[in-house]
């Protein structure tokens, strides 16, 4: 986040606006690593480690119907007791909430038969003296745009939970015979 102007006032942040950034650690081995970012705006500075390149989104970009999709999510269920987000661990009840999610909250519906759940696990990071625990899940299959306005700010956005923490980037390749 450091690469970018803060755009945000503080109660902005309170109340949870996007940042205009999302992004997606693809990880990498001992000489690189890859880190896919989506931003509103060009960064300001150069990196004291790696290079930024840039490339702008086009328009036609996202005006397909049909798209082969990746994203790593932050899935959760609130527990109606406590209140605190429970993170989901078997890989049928993630797919379950993404497919029940996908079509009434981000613009698009997600074919069951060829989506695929991997590596569920935890992302613990540690912020301010404390420990802070997310639990992760990647999905990858087919999408169909239902919605495009809100298929548009999903993608601009991010989705989900835990988009500050590198969760909730749709990584989408338009798919033929849209």
């Amino acid at each position: 986040y450091g690469l970018f102007e803060e755009t945000r006032s503080e109660a902005e942040k309170q109340a949870s606006v996007p940042s205009g950034i999302v992004y997606a650690d693809r990880g990498g081995d001992f000489n690189s690593r890859q880190i896919l970012m989506l931003s509103d705006r060009k960064p300001h500075q150069t990196p004291q480690f790696g290079t930024v390149e840039t490339r702008p989104v086009s328009e036609s970009f996202l005006g397909h119907t049909r798209y082969a999709f990746e994203v790593t999510l932050n899935p959760g269920k609130r527990d109606k007791q406590t209140g605190k987000v429970v993170p989901m661990r078997s890989g049928e009840d993630v797919a379950n909430w993404f497919l029940a999610r996908s079509s009434q909250s981000w613009g698009f519906s997600v074919n069951a038969e060829n989506l695929q759940t991997e590596k569920i696990g935890v992302q613990v990071l540690a912020k301010g003296g404390r420990t802070i625990t997310h639990g992760s899940a990647t999905l990858k299959g087919e999408l169909h745009v239902t919605d495009p306005d809100c298929f548009r700010q999903s993608f601009l956005q991010g989705i989900g939970r835990g988009r500050a923490f590198g969760f909730g980037l749709l990584q989408i390749v338009p798919l033929s015979g849209n």
